[in-house]
């Protein structure tokens, strides 16, 4: 399984560019999965449905399956999840594409747009290797257009392929 970064701030379009690389990367024949880390409270189980039921009660998982898709939620009441441990929960798969876990040693790109007025992070970041930008960093950093998903894409495969992480 290969791991490739994607960072950046709020409102930036990391996911944007997930999405738009994902056919992409798919075309290759790869199979890719996503783990998006989320700074935001958020719940996708209802109070009085079973499963929350279930996790109110002290359950340290509940696994929800049905014939088309299944999820796991996992209580982690005492300490986040590490991004090795949710990389062993994915199910086989050739590539797993990370927004955020920004402090984890994975080889990444920054995602940049001017509009937000966020300053830069490559210059912090020694894992970030190149920009997908809509301007250029101000000191000659590797940067790719925002709009050139098929260099996007190979960008990553090139990456992900070439720096061995899970």
């Amino acid at each position: 399984m290969r791991v490739f970064g994607i960072a950046g701030y709020s409102g930036s379009g990391k996911t944007t560019l997930i999405e738009r690389v994902l056919p992409q990367l798919r075309a290759c024949g790869l199979s890719v999965a996503v783990i998006k880390h989320t700074h935001h409270d958020f719940d996708i189980d209802r109070p009085g449905k079973d499963s929350w039921r279930a996790r109110e009660a002290g359950a340290a998982a509940v696994l929800l399956a049905s014939d088309h898709r299944t999820a796991v939620l996992t209580e982690h009441r005492d300490t986040p999840p590490r991004l090795d441990a949710l990389l062993a929960q994915l199910p086989p798969c050739d590539l797993v594409l990370v927004e955020g876990y920004k402090r984890e040693p994975i080889p990444r790109l920054e995602v940049h747009r001017a509009a937000t007025g966020k300053p830069w992070l490559y210059p912090g970041d020694p894992h970030i290797l190149a920009v997908a930008s809509d301007v250029p960093p101000p000191d000659g950093f590797p940067r790719i257009d925002l709009d050139a998903i098929s260099p996007l894409s190979d960008f990553i495969l090139e990456h992900a392929y070439s720096h061995r992480t899970a």
